[in-house]
């Protein structure tokens, strides 16, 4: 018979792995031909992980992306796809589920550290806003959807750590991104290293977190999200996905939908990176 131990160190997957490196188990997302892309059968994967090691590997988990970056989001092959007859029962289903995929890493007995470098874009800040700790390298990109087919899911998540109005600022201009020295000004991240320096600080400080007894880390970390739930930072986050199942019905989306469609992925996420000129009337509203 396997033991939930030896299942947890003899398990393969296809889209991440599992590396044990001291007091630290890193989850590697590892599509780096997709941009760690967060496909459903890598998310099913993590969730997988995440289970796995609350019982096995070290006191801490860390979570990082292999290749150039930690990842450009929920895969859009898979969710960017127009349906026939859209389900909105069905898509606030998927939302929620991802939500909570990642609301695990807020419940995880253990403490959690994600280390970020290269790219974190749309559903990957998801993952680390409920992560415990997170470190990024000081020129990652950080940041908003390229293409406006949402809403309410992502940003949402920020304005406990950053405040309603940079969330808003980071939300309402497509493709909007902040470095990693501005994640960590605006109260998003912990600390900003150099990229090579990364993963060694994360094990560093995983190290430092070992000390403390696994019991008194598990107390520590839920009476500080106590804290944080009673000013409903749960609710807010679950509520997401109604807003974007809601959105995602929406003309409005239709239409981007279409205009992608019509032009292609690249086209459009550059038409909307596109700066736009003020007009002589904007002008006269300028100070």
């Amino acid at each position: 018979m396997t033991t939930v131990a030896e299942s947890a160190n003899q398990v393969r997957y296809e889209n991440l792995r599992i590396e044990h490196r001291g007091s630290i188990s890193w989850i590697v997302l590892d599509r780096p031909g997709k941009a760690n892309a967060l496909s459903n059968e890598l998310l099913d994967e993590f969730s997988d992980a995440l289970n796995r090691l609350a019982t096995t590997g070290g006191k801490v988990i860390g979570i990082r992306g292999a290749g150039k970056g930690f990842s450009a989001g929920y895969d859009i092959g898979q969710v960017g796809k127009v349906v026939a007859d859209p389900d909105p029962v069905a898509d606030r289903d998927r939302l929620a589920r991802n939500v909570n995929r990642f609301l695990a890493i807020w419940d995880h007995p253990k403490p959690v550290i994600a280390a970020v470098h290269g790219y974190c874009i749309a559903g990957a800040t998801q993952m680390c806003v409920f992560a415990d700790i997170t470190l990024v390298a000081r020129d990652a990109k950080i940041g908003e959807p390229a293409i406006p087919l949402g809403g309410g899911y992502v940003a949402p998540l920020w304005a406990p750590l950053v405040g309603p109005k940079r969330a808003k600022e980071l939300a309402f201009v497509p493709g909007n991104a902040i470095d990693g020295t501005t994640a960590v000004e605006w109260g998003w991240a912990n600390h900003a290293v150099a990229e090579e320096d990364l993963i060694e600080a994360a094990e560093t400080l995983s190290g430092r977190i070992a000390r403390t007894p696994a019991d008194i880390l598990r107390i520590k970390k839920l009476s500080i999200n106590r804290s944080m739930e009673s000013m409903g930072v749960r609710t807010a986050a679950q509520g997401g996905a109604e807003m974007d199942a809601l959105l995602h019905l929406s003309p409005a989306v239709a239409e981007v939908r279409a205009f992608v469609a019509e032009v292609g992925l690249g086209a459009a996420v550059a038409a909307y990176r596109e700066p736009v000129a003020a007009t002589e009337e904007s002008r006269r509203d300028i100070p």
